[in-house]
């Protein structure tokens, strides 16, 4: 089969690889009929994430059909088209007892980590993938969600809506600010009113971006290049601040702006994945009573997100913005590669 893999920091390429083989019981194996590019892939290709070896497989998203199954495998059939979760969990151990299937301690990949899939076991940038623990990893799609829909509940919308909302603790009445407007940000934004937020307020560099706030939720934008940007997020809170601040980019001057923006008492929510460190500035911060949440994506809420999706009630095909072919999936990196020039939002590569 044909795979994009990774040959160290700048270096990738479609090759012919060998076809995965099931290898436990509870394996599967996925044709991948859509796939698509996550700015952690990026992160892989500049050398942040040093645990993702030479010749690995990318990607962690992904929509297919099931081809073949392990003799331990209940609830999903061959011919089935199914969702993949970005975080594969093997349902039984204590954190996943506790729905902390990000740190799942089964021995795939590394015990005590969730994603493993193009991180530290081949992943779905490929025509074909093997799914570890695939009864719940794995999602039944219905026949009427497309593709483009479905593939953001991968991993955008959870992380968004887990780690942006549930762990920002918003909740009916108050502001949030979103800083970045790119695929994950514009999750936050589109799930914030589900926690019955006031004011859902998007910052960001680009215009078309923020037009796209705009349209799946945002109430207010704001663009960050100009200079006053932060008076006008802080004249929307009575000059109080906001009550929660999401960092939505991963990189120090975002994580700075939450800081900032912050009320007493209120709570940043870190989204976004870090390549360097960050300073923060505790001297000032400690008494402010504030709180900082992080985390990997559990995607505990797929299933109920799926629902809405199914129901037409949450905004997903919106961020597709261009379509690939999956041989041209290097042409797709370059363009998400370079999203801050051609708007890109989230590229699809499809069969």
């Amino acid at each position: 089969m044909k795979a994009l893999v990774y040959h160290g920091p700048g270096k990738k390429a479609w090759e012919e690889v060998p076809d995965p083989q099931i290898q436990l019981p509870t394996d599967v194996i996925v044709r991948v009929d859509t796939t698509t590019i996550c700015g952690t892939d990026l992160h892989i290709l500049k050398g942040d994430v040093p645990a993702v070896t030479e010749g690995r497989i990318l990607g962690h998203e992904g929509v297919g059909t099931v081809t073949e199954i392990g003799p331990a495998v209940s609830t999903i059939e061959v011919g089935d088209r199914v969702l993949i979760s970005c975080i594969c969990s093997c349902g039984s151990c204590s954190y996943c007892h506790q729905g902390l299937y990000a740190h799942c301690l089964a021995d795939e990949g590394a015990s005590g980590i969730g994603w493993i899939l193009g991180h530290l076991i081949d992943g779905t940038q490929a025509e074909m993938v093997r799914i570890p623990f695939a009864d719940n990893s794995l999602y039944r799609l219905p026949e009427h969600v497309p593709d483009e829909a479905a593939l953001l509940l991968s991993d955008i919308f959870p992380t968004g809506f887990e780690m942006g909302v549930q762990y920002g603790q918003v909740k009916p009445g108050v502001t949030v600010a979103v800083v970045g407007a790119g695929p994950v940000g514009l999750a936050v934004i589109a799930t914030a009113g589900l926690y019955g937020a006031a004011q859902i307020v998007a910052i960001d560099l680009d215009e078309n971006r923020l037009d796209l706030a705009k349209q799946v939720g945002a109430t207010h934008c704001i663009n960050s290049g100009t200079a006053d940007w932060k008076q006008q997020v802080i004249a929307l809170t009575d000059g109080y601040g906001v009550d929660v601040a999401v960092e939505a980019v991963g990189v120090p001057a975002t994580f700075t702006m939450c800081t900032d923006l912050v009320r007493p008492g209120g709570h940043v929510a870190n989204v976004g994945v870090h390549g360097t460190s960050v300073q923060l500035d505790l001297q000032n911060l400690w008494i402010q009573n504030i709180t900082i949440s992080m985390g990997l994506v559990n995607t505990t809420t797929l299933p109920m997100l799926l629902k809405l999706v199914a129901q037409g009630k949450l905004p997903a095909t919106e961020l597709v913005t261009h379509r690939f072919e999956l041989d041209d999936i290097t042409s797709a990196y370059e363009t998400f590669g370079n999203a801050a020039e051609t708007h890109a939002l989230k590229v699809m590569m499809s069969r």
